[in-house]
């Protein structure tokens, strides 16, 4: 110890850029030791009188605290010595990163069953009783049921019979929009075959639908056919005749307005 002590205290001083507080606070630290340690060492060396006390009671306590750090010191040391030889045999190993063995790979733990033979039974029987049908989506809300365009104008025409409809209030007493639609087809057409007519008084105003003198009350509303491509809406009686004389009517006039255009010329 009084070797390492030496050469610990020659090493501090020639550190070279050392600060020279912390050297010196060390060195006399080194000092404060090795001089209580020559004095425990000549006391023991030197003969003793008979009645003389061994030793005061400041030197008892230098000699527990002394012990105490020669204690920590040897601690210290042995921890470092097995950190320095860990480290170097740590520093020839090198780590790597595989999986398990196949013969380790399907091992699982030991099952551990904590309920008894009833609660398994009850579970079973629970697990019976699940519905196992694959779930399906409802599709009944997407198509709903056609409806029919005669009908509608059949519905029409029974309130025309009782005098004139609003537009609006037509599309309004509609349950859903295919009935909307359905009207609207079916106004067309009564429409087009001259059973019924429009008329606006003013501007974005109230849209009322009158019935034409043309209207036969035996018109035939068909029910089956509806959606066939060869089936004809089936014009009344005096149809066809109003419709040709309107189209007279339009081609004199444009006759008329042609003769006075090149009258002046």
């Amino acid at each position: 110890m009084t070797d390492e002590f030496i050469a610990y205290t020659t090493g501090l001083s020639e550190r070279a850029g050392a600060k020279v507080g912390s050297s010196l606070a060390e060195i006399s630290q080194f000092l404060l030791v090795a001089a209580t340690l020559l004095d425990l060492k000549t006391a023991r060396l030197l003969p003793n009188e008979d009645g003389e006390e061994e030793l005061d009671l400041e030197l008892l306590e230098a000699r527990d605290l002394l012990f105490a750090r020669l204690l920590q010191y040897r601690a210290y040391k042995s921890v470092s010595r097995f950190f320095a030889e860990a480290m170097a045999a740590g520093s020839i190993r090198a780590p790597r990163s595989v999986g398990l063995e196949p013969e380790f790979q399907d091992v699982l733990p030991p099952l551990e069953i904590h309920i008894g033979p009833g609660e398994l039974a009850g579970l079973y029987a629970t697990v019976l009783q699940r519905d196992h049908t694959p779930p399906s989506v409802a599709v009944d809300h997407i198509h709903l049921p056609l409806v029919s365009v005669s009908e509608q104008r059949g519905h029409i025409l029974s309130l025309l019979r009782a005098g004139d409809l609003d537009f609006q209030k037509l599309l309004d007493t509609a349950d859903n929009t295919l009935v909307v639609v359905a009207r609207f087809l079916a106004l067309l057409e009564l429409f087009k075959v001259g059973l019924c007519d429009f008329a606006q008084e003013e501007p974005l105003g109230p849209l009322l639908i009158s019935r034409t003198e043309s209207t036969d009350d035996g018109v035939d509303l068909r029910t089956e056919g509806e959606w066939d491509g060869d089936a004809e809406l089936e014009e009344p009686d005096g149809a066809a005749e109003v419709l040709n004389a309107d189209v007279e009517a339009l081609g004199d006039e444009a006759d008329s307005v042609h003769d006075e255009e090149e009258g002046p010329a």
